[in-house]
């Protein structure tokens, strides 16, 4: 229903198979994130007046939690915005929260979609659009290098490897990515490490967002390879909770309010990428797109160099395409862009 960001060095709102209420997530904020968040319910059917007041009084998240009908009235507001937001307010202290972290089957996520499977072969399949990555660009050549000179210290990259060595394999590449698609599309993007969402039924940390402007169209949820299969859960679940917090933000009169977001889930070797859409997820390929980091990838006369410098560039193909489809539809009524995913989903 909202989003944060916060640092990464926090403890997350909600750990393993703990939920939260809303009410704790909005405690968190202050009076200009409670305005955004309040904006965004459009429910509650307040005007900029009302919303002044909020500002005005320097009602935070912690104080909006336990208001009253008769302090709003007593600030200015008129009776019925007043009702309207106290009642709000009691129903966020019962609305529980689902953390990320705590969906561990991917099975149950999936039936959710009318998919019946322990793994990712029910996962309907879709068309990528990839951008295709020139040998000569400077951005895929900084990432190679940079991928080496990690490497010289790291050695290879193992499945049992630490999060934080894959971790920087990771920010690598998309950081890359962003540059690629920056400059093909002139568009400003940005990523967020350990950025908080918080959506209708769950909520949480994720390893990676990427926005273009203020709305989220990509999430990256980072799993060593033996958990992967909660990667594909909890990315999903994200998407999900993504999805909602971009359709809070937009102004649409209408019931058509179609739009989709890209996911990707990956150890660092092996990267997954997900497509969705409101009660339809598809993946792009049963198999993952692989980058071999071995460390004979440091004599640049070896197999392993190419296979790495081949591995890096069609991962960086896939996101900079995704990137580039996805703030090319941005402007586009749901119309064309539900048109658009059903083509990419009738391909496959």
């Amino acid at each position: 229903m909202s989003e944060t960001n916060t640092p990464a060095s926090t403890t997350t709102s909600a750990t393993g198979n703990e939920a939260v209420t809303l009410a704790d997530e909005i405690k968190k904020y202050d009076t200009t994130k409670l305005i955004d968040f309040l904006r965004g319910e459009r429910d509650l059917g307040l005007d900029n007046d009302d919303l002044e007041i909020i500002r005005k009084e320097k009602v935070n998240g912690r104080a909006f939690i336990n208001i009253t009908k008769e302090e709003l009235r007593d600030y200015g507001m008129k009776g019925g915005p007043a009702k309207n937001l106290a009642d709000f307010a009691k129903d966020c202290k019962e609305k529980k929260l689902k953390a990320f972290s705590s969906y561990k089957s991917l099975r149950k996520v999936l039936q959710e979609y009318g998919l019946e499977s322990e793994g990712t072969d029910t996962i309907p399949l879709f068309s990528l659009q990839t951008h295709e990555i020139q040998d000569s660009d400077k951005h895929f050549e900084h990432c190679v290098e940079n991928i080496l000179f990690r490497m010289k210290h790291y050695g290879s990259l193992l499945i049992d490897s630490l999060e934080s060595m894959r971790n920087e394999y990771v920010s690598t590449i998309l950081h890359t990515s962003l540059h690629i698609a920056g400059d093909l599309t002139k568009k400003d993007f940005s990523m967020r490490p350990e950025f908080e969402i918080i959506g209708e039924e769950s909520s949480g940390r994720v390893d990676y967002a990427i926005k273009e402007a203020e709305n989220l169209i990509c999430v990256t949820e980072d799993k060593v390879q033996r958990t992967v299969l909660e990667g594909f859960a909890q990315n999903i679940k994200q998407l999900e909770s993504s999805y909602q917090t971009n359709k809070k933000k937009r102004k649409r009169d209408d019931d058509d309010d179609f739009d989709y977001l890209y996911g990707i889930v990956t150890s660092a070797r092996d990267w997954h990428f997900l497509l969705y859409s409101p009660g339809e997820i598809s993946q792009a390929s049963e198999l993952p797109v692989t980058i071999e980091f071995n460390k004979k990838a440091l004599d640049k006369n070896s197999n392993a160099y190419q296979s790495l410098r081949n591995g890096v560039k069609e991962v960086l193909g896939i996101i900079v395409g995704l990137l580039k489809d996805r703030v090319s539809a941005e402007d586009e009524p749901p119309s064309k862009k539900r048109a658009r995913i059903e083509g990419y989903r009738s391909k496959k």
